[in-house]
């Protein structure tokens, strides 16, 4: 490894750093705008400048200059310092004077390195130029007359986004960022751009104006909209999150977030349960939570069914089944009866961060671009940089990489074509994701394992067999017991007297025709309109719950916010309602619970990869038929909060089903 000097400190660096990634090593803060470690290197900003011998007399851009044996790097020198200055002055000579109203105000990189490298004051006193604004859609905000042309969301469009729909055009002073033909950008990543101008030129369009940074009080939760667990912050004012912006977890989400776990907030305070309801007449009618305690009691007789949702919380769904008293438990809600009785055989085994090692992939009715997006883009990582191979079985869509599509006939399991044979047999670190789209059918649970074994995706050191879940509350139910034999069509024929549908928007509730059924949920949605009594719960920001992700990976998010109205955290729920049923719950706090639900499922109670080993069921692996279609038809509108919110709504009209949106002035 090469040994460099930084400001008179001799360190050691790994082969192949650059001189910017050597001086932050070594402690020094490099100031820079287009430079970003996820991103490739631009070198078009030169604000990282230092001084370097030996080399040419001038200051030289530490991004894209490598590291080399003997190098004396000066971080700073009055070269350097003027240097700096220099550029800043530079770029501040078209920047308008917006921070005042500037949404980045606060949080933006040019206010920031301004401060601490620039001049005093401009000596620059010519007219500003300005540029007009370009549409990029319902989710980015453009005022464009403040780019400093970084190029950063251009470099993540086509590299992480996988989209070539941002671009510059015309050159010099004239150059100008836009998306293509100033449309809509299609991207369900558009909204990590917003994180990575570094000044204000695009901000988020639902989050305009609302708030200053230094107003909002910070909670760390987790991302319920899909089973990956995004890492993210709820930013809140009031009772109201005004945003959730991700935090930084290398294993989940790295620094990215999607669309909808950024925007759906708005969803929160639209269509809430705020009180308790009961069917009197065949209408819901208000009441008190101690006559909706009532209605449950004079239809209880000892035991209960409890279907999941697919946004609860670990401990709602403990504390139901505690009080349900039976194994009438089921998660799956649209029908899939997958068996469970390995939880190895339905996890992400090769893990999110593990994907990206594979060389050759093989996807089963998987969509995987609306089904995890962020699992998606580091699949495109994996083809983008290390040259893995893509195969998939079902309907043709746009993934964002390149696949070699083997049609929607689900045979290919039972006799792979002899591209993906020939693929796998040299293939060092295989792997099988099998979806939501192909689960659905008879057999292909067993056919996918007996393929793994086949080809040897499961070896010392590399576990390559993955079932994709795109429910947040999925392994998590797994683990607690929800998966009834049969799923949820088994459990509807058993008609049970009662049950309970926790935050459960999805299910087909003419199966429960005969059932009493009571919704706890917190959106007034499907579930609350088929049910005879409504019990108001809490959102995901407004209770600390544990959830686990699609690879097993137990994580805890805390209170934002607190419910509206009459509305209760749903553990708490059951606890009242079990002094009512006479079946007393042995717990009256949230450690209590926990502590409670450690000692029945142990892996619960401690964050991180849970181990399940591994161990095959034995299972049919006759397969036939044809993946006729995927299970997510419009990723912007997959669970309540998502329909409750305008923005999802705009995104869903617009990027989906090509309604035109006209602003304003048109």
């Amino acid at each position: 490894m090469p040994k460099v000097t930084v400001d008179g400190v001799e360190i050691e660096v790994p082969q192949g750093a650059t001189v910017l990634q050597a001086c932050e090593l070594a402690g020094k803060e490099i100031p820079r705008f287009c430079y970003h470690e996820r991103l490739s290197i631009a070198g078009n900003c030169r604000m990282c400048l230092v001084e370097v011998a030996p080399g040419p007399p001038k200051p030289q851009a530490s991004c894209a200059l490598p590291a080399t044996e003997g190098q004396v790097i000066r971080t700073d020198s009055e070269m350097v310092k003027k240097a700096r200055e220099g550029v800043m002055e530079f770029l501040l000579i078209n920047h308008p004077l917006d921070c005042p109203i500037c949404d980045q105000g606060g949080e933006c990189d040019l206010q920031d390195q301004s401060v601490a490298y620039g001049r005093g004051a401009s000596r620059y006193d010519e007219n500003k130029r300005a540029v007009t604004e370009k549409y990029m859609g319902p989710i980015v905000k453009t005022v464009m007359t403040r780019c400093i042309q970084c190029t950063r969301c251009v470099r993540f469009a086509e590299e992480v986004a996988g989209i070539e729909e941002i671009g510059a055009i015309y050159r010099g002073e004239n150059m100008q960022i836009t998306s293509y033909l100033e449309r809509a950008v299609t991207s369900e990543l558009s909204g990590n751009v917003v994180d990575l101008c570094p000044v204000g030129a695009l901000t988020s369009k639902p989050y305009a104006f609302n708030a200053r940074p230094w107003e909002l009080k910070k909670t760390p939760a987790i991302d319920v909209m899909d089973a990956v667990g995004t890492n993210i912050r709820l930013d809140s004012r009031g009772r109201a999150v005004l945003r959730a912006v991700p935090r930084i977890n290398e294993d989940v989400n790295e620094e990215w977030a999607h669309d909808k776990t950024r925007h759906a907030v708005d969803g929160l305070t639209h269509r809430r349960l705020d009180k308790p309801y009961v069917r009197k007449g065949g209408k819901l009618v208000a009441t008190s939570w101690q006559e909706a305690f009532d209605a449950i009691k004079a239809n209880w007789s000892g035991d209960a069914a409890v279907v999941a949702g697919d946004m609860v919380d670990c401990e709602t769904m403990f504390a139901a089944r505690e009080l349900a008293g039976s194994n009438m438990l089921e998660g799956r809600q649209t029908g899939l009866a997958y068996d469970t009785s390995s939880l190895s055989a339905v996890n992400f085994n090769t893990t999110i961060a593990g994907i990206e090692n594979a060389d050759v992939i093989l996807l089963v009715g998987s969509d995987l671009r609306r089904e995890a997006p962020l699992v998606n883009t580091r699949i495109q990582k994996a083809v983008r940089k290390k040259g893995a191979k893509v195969f998939a079985i079902g309907p043709q869509t746009d993934l964002t990489y390149k696949v070699e599509w083997l049609g929607d006939d689900l045979g290919a399991l039972a006799k792979a074509p002899k591209a993906l044979a020939d693929a796998l047999k040299t293939a060092e670190r295989p792997a099988i994701i099998v979806g939501g789209g192909a689960l659905r059918y008879e057999g292909v649970h067993g056919a996918a394992l007996a393929f793994a074994k086949k080809y040897k995706l499961v070896k010392d050191g590399w576990n390559g067999f993955n079932v994709l879940h795109f429910a947040a509350a999925r392994m998590g139910g797994l683990m607690l017991g929800y998966a009834y034999a049969g799923g949820i069509k088994a459990l509807a024929a058993k008609k049970p007297k009662l049950a309970f549908f926790l935050g459960a928007d999805e299910v087909d509730y003419s199966l429960f025709a005969k059932t009493f059924k009571v919704y706890v949920g917190h959106h007034g949605d499907n579930g609350a309109a088929n049910a005879d009594v409504v019990l108001p719960g809490a959102a995901y920001s407004e209770k600390s719950g544990t959830w686990v992700n699609l690879e097993g990976r137990v994580q805890r998010g805390e209170r934002a916010v607190f419910p509206p109205g009459d509305a209760r955290e749903d553990w708490a729920i059951f606890r009242a309602l079990s002094d009512v049923l006479g079946k007393r719950l042995p717990f009256d706090n949230l450690d209590q619970l926990r502590a409670a639900m450690a000692k029945a499922v142990p892996a619960l109670g401690q964050e991180g990869l849970a181990d399940y080993g591994w161990s095959e069921p034995k299972l049919e692996t006759k397969v036939s038929g044809k993946i006729a279609d995927y299970p997510i038809k419009d990723f912007y509108l997959t669970n309540s909060i998502c329909r409750a919110s305008p923005t999802m709504q705009r995104c869903s009209a617009e990027l989906v089903h090509g309604q035109e949106w006209l602003e304003a002035a048109e």
